[in-house]
C-alpha cells in the first residue's frame, strides 16, 4: 500500500509538471505567433488550464515532501506528547478542509460536464476538462492527509516521499 500511495504522490507531482511545462509552450507559443503578425486561438486560455493543473497537482506532492507553510513556533516549545496531539489536531481540520475542496471541486467538474458548460473564450472548452485537473489533484491532497493522519493516529511519524525533507525538516 506504502509503494501505491508514494507512485500516487509522485504522479501527480509529474502531472503537475507537464502542467509547467505546457504553460510555457503555450505562452511561449502566444508570444511567438504575435510576434510573427498570427493570433493562435486559445493559447492565453490553454497557459491559463496549464497554470491551474499544475498548482492543484501539485498539492499533495509538496505536502508528502514536508514543502507546505507549517508555522512550527508553538510545536517547538510543547514536549512531545502535546506535540503529537497538536500535530494530530492540525491533520485532522487539514483533513476536513481538504475533504470540503475535494468535494467541491469534483461536484464543480461533475456539474460542468452534466450541463455541458463551456468556457467563454473563443475556443469553446467543455469546462469539465479543465476543471479535471482541479478535482484530481485535491483528491489526492486528501489522499495524503489522511495518509499523515492515520499514520499519527497509529503513533508513526508522518512519510516524506525518498529524497525529501532534509532541508525541509531543518527548516521547521
Amino acid at each position: 500500500m506504502r509503494a501505491l500511495l508514494d507512485s500516487l504522490y509522485r504522479l501527480s507531482g509529474a502531472l503537475a509538471a507537464l502542467g509547467m511545462v505546457a504553460t510555457l509552450l503555450m505562452v511561449s507559443a502566444g508570444v511567438v505567433s504575435r510576434s510573427l503578425g498570427l493570433y493562435l486561438a486559445g493559447s492565453d486560455d490553454y497557459a491559463g488550464y496549464a497554470m491551474a493543473a499544475c498548482g492543484f497537482l501539485a498539492l499533495a506532492y509538496t505536502f508528502k515532501h514536508g514543502e507546505h507553510i507549517r508555522v512550527s513556533l508553538v510545536l517547538e516549545r510543547v514536549g512531545p506528547r502535546l506535540r503529537r496531539a497538536l500535530e494530530w489536531g492540525s491533520l485532522a481540520a487539514a483533513t476536513a478542509v481538504a475533504g470540503m475542496l475535494a468535494w467541491y471541486a469534483v461536484r464543480l467538474a461533475w456539474q460542468s460536464y452534466e450541463f455541458e458548460e463551456v468556457s467563454q473564450g473563443v475556443d469553446a472548452t467543455p469546462l469539465w476538462i479543465p476543471q479535471l485537473s482541479m478535482a484530481i489533484g485535491t483528491v489526492v491532497l486528501l489522499i495524503a492527509i489522511v495518509d499523515d493522519l492515520v499514520l499519527t493516529t497509529l503513533g508513526r511519524a508522518p512519510r516524506r516521499l525518498a529524497g525529501a525533507g532534509a532541508e525541509a525538516a531543518r527548516m521547521e
